[in-house]
């Protein structure tokens, strides 16, 4: 079955489309994201930006005040909103989808870059009416950086591995549209969690709301990965964090945590077979750098969603969800 794209619609036919964008202290990125947004191949007469600071403390609201003036004098709607209320990518989401107008809900993060198709590509599945929700491809941000590269060959941010989740797939909010209505069927994102409201929102809008999750691949955008160690921790820190929280507001498996004996296998094996091989492979030309160091980065990663799957605690807020 063939269907036509947005921009291939007459404009009337096209759906309108809100692009909710939370901020926090993200000075760093958003005169990009900015650029990328408005250059945007989706009719700009059907398509409104929102962005929800959510109480930065850089530059980000002067920012956010510059794009809207560059928006207007390009004649394209968008709005810079505050919200301070709870400190939370979700809950900044929250106040942009009930100021939103369009009938298709598009998230993205601030240090996401979207390619100029992204919203053509990523809106097109919404033409079979059984789709409720459209996951768009996340890949990497060219770096230099080894952590950068690690990330990269492990696919970290890959949207195929939330949609291959062994519960129920999921999209994550760097890089997923919504029908506006599902919010007022099933609810908005928890508020007070601070990781996994992707996944819960899009569990429960397939399997309370009956609604399919179609993945459009070449809806991209571009995101950073994490160029320190101490970051590629936190990240997989808040990773472990969200096994927790999913574990016990849908009762997910969590991950089985490396005995010693495992982790002293998995070091010694790398130590002396793995190691070995990719310095001659990478002598000879014919590997990367990062190959000698996969293993024991694995192991940083696995340790720090380990400790977040002991240490983070539910909120009691956290089970209660919004109606729109």
């Amino acid at each position: 079955m063939t269907s036509s794209t947005p921009a291939d619609l007459p404009i009337n036919l096209a759906p309108t489309v809100s692009v909710i964008v939370p901020v926090y202290n993200g000075e760093r990125d958003l005169p990009e994201l900015t650029r990328r947004l408005l250059a945007q191949t989706y009719p700009a007469e059907r398509l409104e930006v929102l962005w929800v600071d959510n109480g930065s403390c850089d530059r980000t609201p002067t920012l956010l005040q510059s794009a809207v003036t560059a928006a207007t004098a390009q004649g394209r709607q968008m709005q810079a909103l505050t919200y301070c209320g709870v400190q939370s990518s979700y809950a900044a989401r929250n106040h942009g989808i009930r100021v939103a107008t369009g009938e298709i809900l598009a998230f993205t993060d601030a240090d996401c870059y979207p390619a100029e198709t992204w919203l053509e590509q990523l809106v097109q599945p919404f033409t079979d009416p059984a789709v409720g929700l459209v996951a768009g491809e996340v890949e990497a941000f060219p770096g230099g950086n080894w952590l950068e590269r690690y990330a990269d060959r492990k696919q970290t941010l890959s949207q195929k591995s939330t949609l291959a989740h062994p519960f129920c797939p999921y999209g994550q909010t760097a890089n997923l549209a919504v029908r506006a209505t599902i919010f007022k069927q099933v609810g908005l994102f928890r508020p007070h969690l601070t990781s996994g409201g992707d996944a819960d929102f899009c569990w429960r809008a397939q399997r309370e709301g009956g609604w399919q999750l179609a993945f459009s691949e070449q809806a991209i955008v571009q995101h950073h990965h994490r160029d320190t160690l101490e970051g590629l921790r936190r990240q997989w820190y808040r990773y472990g964090c969200s096994n927790r929280y999913l574990h016990e507001l849908h009762g997910i498996d969590l991950t089985r945590e490396l005995t010693q004996k495992e982790r002293r296998y998995r070091l010694g094996r790398w130590l002396l077979k793995e190691l070995p091989l990719a310095a001659v492979s990478w002598a000879k030309g014919q590997g990367a750098a990062i190959d000698l160091l996969i293993t024991p980065l694995d192991l940083v990663c696995f340790e720090a969603r380990t400790r977040g799957q002991r240490q983070a605690r539910l909120p009691e807020a956290a089970h209660q969800i919004e109606g729109l």
